[in-house]
């Protein structure tokens, strides 16, 4: 991948989750649910939930908060019934916008999402109006002070990774969604550890907003997160790092 950094703003919203960490633990639980659901309790042969529990553990979650959230994915335990639905629309200046719900009611969903985007300067788009843009990836960010180049290089690429980018203070690693897990594993045994790491949804392009639109452009992302069927947001927004708010 060539050309953009998307660092500033993957550190604002590093940053906007850390201090709702609450809200962290709901959204994992109900991934965590929604993929025992869909792939069974076991984590060895249920990619989706490895993941999950794996992100649950990065954030200390307590191991009976991670059973019963499988349990009332697998029906052991009863709970709520959530449906994924994904919206796609656009944002101050034209940027694209995917968000990820998991909701047990889809009218209270698109109501809300709906709000959000009309209320900060967006629209609604149809099913697909946006998604051609995008492609799952695995994004893992290593600091310049934490890695030699051709050590990291050798040691990411031997695992898997697609790439690896120069992003200014850090180095940006792209992998496969399959891939992912090898090279985390890869740089854990090297004692590597990344500033971030997700498996997110990238853009084929970024659009760069300055000043007013870009101020508009953080509210509505923030607007969206903040609802509770909120999942994961998606966007083909670009500043400059000394525009992220501290």
């Amino acid at each position: 991948m060539s050309g953009h950094s998307k660092w500033a703003t993957i550190k604002h919203k590093k940053g906007a989750l850390d201090a709702k960490r609450g809200k962290i633990f709901t959204r994992l639980i109900k991934e965590i649910t929604i993929a025992a659901k869909g792939g069974g309790g076991d984590p060895d042969g249920n990619p989706r939930l490895r993941g999950a529990i794996a992100a649950a553990k990065a954030e200390n979650m307590p191991a009976d908060n991670i059973k019963r959230a499988i349990q009332k994915g697998t029906g052991e335990l009863e709970g709520a019934a959530y449906e994924e639905i994904r919206f796609e629309g656009y944002g101050p200046g034209g940027v694209a916008v995917i968000v990820d719900t998991l909701s047990d009611n889809r009218n209270r969903a698109v109501s809300e999402i709906r709000f959000a985007f009309s209320k900060n300067g967006g629209n609604l788009g149809e099913t697909g109006s946006v998604g051609y843009m995008f492609s799952k990836k695995g994004v893992i960010v290593v600091a310049k002070s934490a890695a030699d180049e051709d050590k990291l290089t050798e040691i990411v690429l031997e695992a898997g990774a697609d790439d690896l980018t120069d992003e200014g203070e850090n180095w940006e690693i792209l992998t496969s969604p399959k891939d992912y897990e090898a090279v985390m594993n890869a740089l854990t045994a090297a004692k590597i550890k990344p500033e971030h790491a997700e498996v997110t949804m990238i853009s084929s392009t970024y659009t760069k907003l300055e000043g007013t639109q870009a101020a508009q452009m953080m509210r509505l992302l923030d607007a969206i997160d903040d609802l509770d069927d909120t999942q994961a947001v998606y966007s083909n927004f670009d500043m400059d790092e000394e525009s992220v708010p501290a």
